[in-house]
């Protein structure tokens, strides 16, 4: 899921300060007016669809860098350490929703099917469902609506947030009854009950973790982690699904339609002007100030499916990329570089998994990029995959299982993980050497000398297939604050976040050895030992590289009045909702004033 913007200045100080009222009351952009948009289905069904870009984005203008898996050159992203001016939630979305339900409920009961008015109603409060965890997901406590808001009600418009607990127990029964109601089949690419179940797998999977190490609330972890679990078997028992495309073709296809591993895709038009920037990015050709780092590349687990440590495979212990590339799983060649390449200014690890491999060969070849891929691209987004909705039940599964649930089988990995690590490989991989990764097996799980002690072997392995999976995908984030573990991103005592890939200077890129070059980049050993580049130091220079002007994150943990795993509302906010005799609390972990 992505990690939610908090919007600032002018749009938010209409909000809840002068233009409050007007805000919440303001009617819907839409062709009709509110007397003549609800008097049938066809347009419920234009009403809802300006809800689709909101939800299913699919590619944004960049990609996700604020995490354990990217250093940049310079200094780090940092979490949130003051409480801003001006900065709160927007109900915009909200309102437009709440009208759809209340126009709905109230007017067309008459007008539509039985069966039509429950869809949507389902896709309504499917809608709410969303929109109500995304902000609950970023702040926590937040006032909740489920109902229009009259401009003249002020203790409606200033009403105190509401606890988080109750908000998701009525997120929980908007989605329960979406998934109830939702038609199995409203047409191609339109939401439908995999889809809403797909998401429910998501949203439920992080509030039951969230709840269980976070709020250390089992019941409700145990409630939310079971909804999960139902939402997924639904989409998994259908048969409709599989995992059946390489890696790498999920990110850089002209036409997912079909595809049996996209439960819902964003199709990108050039014809039409619907095209994004994000191969743009991934051309190696062009230059960016982040790439991958040492500890993601680290966690990679080798084809044996055992950690590097005490891999059999020749050569695990060898972490030149050209040799990751044959010795770990095959996500890594789907998602790097084979080379390192000073492209990648943060790290010579240069991400491309949103570059199509034709586009590769040309840039090599020719030392151009194709004309479609140079700026504004079409190619598709997959938002929401089946890969996914497995791994979001293993994982609920074993998390469940620590709590009172089931314990996971041998078969429950065999339909899950091991379904993933059996995808298709590429042709272009196979010819590098790119292998399929081992089975998981429950009785043999990875001995990793790295694992948190806190969580299970089992649990951690589950956590390391999320993350080789969705490198740049806008969950990993999201991933270390439901389970708590933000102190994975602490680069003070994680130097291997600060630095790339494993360069051998000499014979990959003796070029950069140069005396212009002197003292602006130095490399870790395999011992932890640090040599900077002095211009004459050649052949010392193996190992991880660092530039010299790379920082870390400045703290963030156990700091007075910072609470990094949810966002503070602005002070102009509270001093507002007190100006008209009100109080807002400020988010949990922040100060008041």
């Amino acid at each position: 899921m992505k990690n939610i913007i908090i919007t600032i200045a002018l749009y938010l100080i209409t909000l809840l300060i002068t233009g409050c009222e007007d805000f919440l009351d303001r009617p819907p952009l839409t062709l009709d007016n509110d007397e003549t948009a609800w008097t049938s289905e066809q347009k419920v069904r234009l009403y809802a669809n300006k809800f689709y870009p909101t939800f299913f984005v699919g590619y944004s203008t960049d990609v996700s860098v604020f995490t354990d898996d990217v250093v940049q050159r310079g200094n780090q992203g940092n979490f949130t350490r003051a409480v801003p001016n001006s900065a709160v939630w927007s109900m915009t979305t909200l309102r437009s929703i709440n009208i759809m339900i209340d126009r709905v409920g109230n007017r067309m009961e008459n007008i539509l099917s039985a069966e039509a008015y429950n869809h949507w109603m389902g896709i309504g409060r499917f809608f709410r469902g969303l929109r109500y965890s995304e902000l609950v997901f970023a702040y926590g406590d937040i006032p909740y609506y489920d109902h229009v808001v009259s401009d003249t009600d002020k203790d409606d418009l200033y009403k105190p947030r509401t606890p988080r607990n109750d908000v998701m127990d009525a997120v929980y029964d908007d989605l329960k009854f979406a998934f109830d109601n939702v038609r199995l089949n409203d047409g191609d690419q339109s939401v439908n009950k995999y889809i809403v179940a797909g998401y429910i797998s998501r949203i439920a999977l992080y509030e039951g973790t969230w709840q269980k190490y976070y709020y250390k609330n089992n019941a409700q972890a145990e409630k939310f982690l079971s909804f999960a679990i139902e939402a997924a078997e639904f989409v998994m028992n259908s048969g409709k699904y599989a995992i059946d495309t390489d890696f790498r073709t999920l990110f850089t296809s002209n036409n997912l339609k079909g595809n049996k591993e996209c439960v819902l895709y964003r199709h990108y038009d050039k014809a039409v002007n619907v095209t994004h920037t994000v191969a743009h990015y991934n051309n190696p050709l062009n230059s960016i100030n982040y790439g991958g780092t040492t500890d993601l590349l680290k966690a990679f687990i080798c084809i044996d499916g055992k950690v590097w440590q005490n891999s059999a495979i020749d050569e695990a212990k060898d972490f030149r990329i050209s040799k990751l590339v044959k010795t770990r799983d095959s996500r890594f060649e789907g998602t790097f570089y084979d080379k390192p390449t000073v492209s990648a200014k943060g790290s010579f690890l240069f991400p491309i998994k949103f570059f199509p491999r034709y586009g590769v060969k040309q840039t090599e070849e020719q030392g151009t990029t194709p004309e479609e891929l140079s700026g504004d691209s079409y190619t598709d987004a997959p938002v929401l995959r089946y890969a996914e909705i497995l791994l979001n039940w293993i994982e609920a599964k074993a998390e469940w299982a620590t709590i009172g649930g089931t314990t996971v089988t041998q078969a429950d990995l065999d339909n899950s993980v091991n379904r993933i690590r059996n995808r298709p490989l590429a042709p272009e991989a196979e010819a590098k050497g790119v292998q399929k990764t081992a089975a998981m097996q429950l009785d043999a799980l990875p001995d990793d000398p790295d694992k948190d002690p806190t969580v299970s072997s089992l649990i951690w392995e589950i956590r390391r297939e999320r993350r080789m999976e969705f490198i740049f995908e806008n969950a990993r984030l999201m991933d270390l604050k439901r389970w708590y573990k933000l102190e994975y991103m602490d680069t003070d005592t994680k130097p291997e976040l600060l630095t790339g890939a494993w360069v051998n200077f000499p014979t990959e890129m003796s070029e950069q050895l140069t005396s212009t070059n002197a003292q602006k980049f130095s490399v870790t050993k395999a011992d932890g030992s640090v040599v900077s580049y002095n211009g004459t130091n050649n052949a010392e220079m193996v190992g991880f590289y660092k530039d010299v002007i790379t920082n870390g994150r400045q703290p963030f943990l156990n700091q007075l009045n910072v609470n990094p795993y949810l966002s503070p509302v602005g002070k102009t906010q509270i001093d507002d909702y007190a100006s008209k005799g009100y109080v807002l609390q400020q988010t949990e972990g922040w100060p008041q004033n």
